[in-house]
């Protein structure tokens, strides 16, 4: 039994999955609040005054006293590309002197130099430098993570990046969501053949990946000189064939109609948005979809611009965030920057950010039977913040005091 009690605030985030609109931001702040676990699962969350006798008299509860502390559900990272092997901090020193993410690409830099690098890599090497990356999620508060395939691009080593992850899935603490994304980009000895590569990711990678249930979703980067919307389309179509649920990225660079084709086949989520034109909006907001946001890249990326969150949330699309941590954009692993960049340049305030870090992204991965509230019944995973949860703002500042999932204290 661990037990937390007169917690400083108590911000559960429960109630229906997933809040949109108004309701994004009805996190109510419960004062001198308290919630216990019995093994992985709550038993309570709620007022200490209602906190039933049994529990607070169990003589053997784990007490913590939560009087300096704030307890918010763990963070749920709907979107990062963890897995890869390589190094491209050239390419960010030469972001920073001016180049474009498309002159990278186009001398060779950017996805297609961590498929080299991927391809090299064996099965355990990437196990090792992803449970790295892990570690440093689970220390910003991240307890539920998806990671995608795509740095492979080719049938044996897209197999051997989901492979790994099934690894680490069974032997890390963070909770892992697979994605197949062999449709991450053109590889470089396909680029004159264009319909033989997606035909490659139908026909060959979708069978072997459904075969060995490596993964959960499907995802395709749907951008200009990427995938276009059709093929975007019809890979996604083919995979929820296979029985993998779509997802995508969408509107990344441009409005490159992303958008238009997650909500054409019902995909859960689409993320990224930066150039999201209103009719993609209105699109997403009548099909359901979450609009999954990854402020950190359009930071890193130096795009001059964030998603238009208030806009998506007051056409009623539900807002989830994520790191998008990868190799060429997505250097912070830290949900606490994604939620103080949704706030400080997107405009959400901190009750919604919190909701997308939590609840809405837990839907967004079809987990939020599990996880994103702190609800009876649900995973004991929650952070633990050193004094108010608005301190999870301050970049920089040690707030994230503690990380517990499943019930157990692992970080703090």
């Amino acid at each position: 039994m661990l037990l937390i009690r007169h917690i400083r605030q108590l911000l559960t985030c429960a109630g229906r999955a997933p809040k949109c609109g108004s309701a994004q931001r009805d996190v109510p702040i419960i004062v001198d609040g308290a919630v216990a676990a019995d093994g992985e699962r709550i038993v309570f969350a709620g007022r200490d005054a209602d906190l039933p006798r049994h529990l607070a008299e169990a003589t053997d509860a784990e007490v913590i006293d939560g009087r300096s502390l704030s307890i918010v559900p763990g963070f749920v990272d709907g979107h990062t590309h963890a897995m890869f092997a390589g190094d491209r901090r050239d390419e960010l020193r030469r972001r920073l002197a001016g180049a474009t993410y498309a002159e990278i690409a186009a001398d060779g830099g950017g996805i297609v130099s961590t498929v080299r690098a991927t391809r090299r890599a064996s099965e355990s090497e990437l196990v090792e430098a992803t449970r790295a990356r892990l570690d440093e999620m689970l220390a910003a508060g991240t307890t539920t993570a998806e990671v995608k395939s795509g740095y492979g691009l080719d049938v044996g080593s897209e197999v051997k990046m989901l492979r790994a992850l099934r690894t680490l899935s069974a032997s890390h603490a963070i909770d892992l969501v697979p994605t197949f994304m062999g449709a991450h980009e053109i590889p470089i000895e396909y680029r004159q053949r264009r319909d033989d590569y997606v035909r490659l990711v139908i026909d060959q990678m979708l069978p072997r990946v459904a075969d060995e249930r490596l993964a959960d979703w499907c995802d395709v980067f749907c951008e200009t000189g990427v995938f276009t919307p059709a093929e975007s389309q019809l890979i996604l179509e083919a995979g929820v064939a296979h029985g993998l649920a779509p997802r995508i990225h969408a509107d990344e660079l441009g409005a490159s109609g992303g958008s238009l084709v997650a909500a054409a086949v019902g995909a859960r989520s689409a993320d990224h948005l930066v150039f999201v034109p209103d009719e993609g909006i209105d699109a997403m907001a009548r099909a359901g979809v979450v609009a999954t946001l990854l402020p950190n890249a359009a930071f890193y990326l130096k795009l001059g611009r964030f998603a238009p969150a208030r806009r998506l949330i007051d056409t009623g699309v539900p807002v989830a965030l994520a790191t998008d941590v990868n190799p060429g954009g997505g250097f912070s692993p830290s949900m606490p920057f994604a939620m103080t960049l949704a706030c400080f340049a997107m405009e959400l305030t901190f009750e919604e950010s919190l909701a997308a870090a939590t609840i809405n992204a837990a839907y967004s991965l079809d987990r939020a039977d599990s996880v994103g509230s702190l609800e009876p019944g649900k995973l004991m995973d929650a952070v633990l913040v050193a004094g108010d949860a608005i301190e999870l703002t301050r970049v920089g500042a040690k707030s994230v005091a503690g990380v517990i999932k499943r019930g157990k204290l692992l970080c703090g």
